[in-house]
């Protein structure tokens, strides 16, 4: 679903603004001096463009459940060698659009990663609403994001939580999940996208 060539583009013409403000050079944490998520470290593939976009929304709307193993693959070339302690943790998808694709888009894509990595699945991070962000503004987004993750665990303060997510618009998302893990006893948390993508 993503020949070699493509995903030589991909990967050899890395993200490199800032993966919380999508603006200026991202330093070594993947954020610029200016931003202070909940969050210690970032990563993103690429922006929602060309080839990857292409191979998402084959994978989000039209049911190509296969391509979760080339997004997969994406990341783990992307991802520097990372601690044994850490635990990936998908961004948890709303019911709804599991019913319609009929998959986890997000939790796919994370097993997958965990498994190139040798790395464990940590699912403690559930939905505390059913709200969907597609076409709202950034006001809306971040209304809902503040209200739209929970914590079903205690979280062990020594491991490295690595928050997965597809696609990072305004970063609300990853920002108030992330907090819920920070709140729910998370030391370290850090976040990976395969793409971002602005608002506009």
């Amino acid at each position: 679903m993503l020949c070699d060539n493509c995903k030589y583009d991909i990967i050899s013409d890395p993200y490199s603004a800032c993966v919380a403000c999508g603006h200026g050079i991202a330093g070594r944490t993947g954020l610029c001096g200016d931003c202070h998520p909940p969050y210690d470290r970032a990563w993103c593939v690429a922006p929602r463009l060309d080839h990857v976009e292409q191979l998402l929304n084959n994978y989000k709307f039209h049911y190509a459940k296969a391509a979760h193993r080339p997004l997969a693959a994406l990341l783990h070339e992307h991802l520097p060698e990372l601690p044994a302690h850490v635990r990936v943790v998908p961004v948890p998808t709303i019911n709804s659009h599991i019913r319609q694709r009929g998959y986890d888009h997000t939790l796919l894509i994370a097993k997958a990663l965990a498994k190139k990595r040798g790395l464990l699945i940590d699912t403690s991070l559930q939905r505390a609403t059913s709200t969907m962000q597609r076409g709202a503004n950034a006001r809306t987004r971040t209304a809902q994001a503040k209200r739209a993750f929970r914590v079903k665990a205690a979280l062990d303060p020594d491991a490295v939580y690595l928050l997965l997510d597809d696609v990072i618009t305004t970063g609300a998302t990853v920002k108030y999940a992330a907090k819920a893990l920070k709140d729910a006893g998370a030391q370290y948390v850090w976040v990976v996208a395969i793409c971002r993508q602005p608002l506009d």
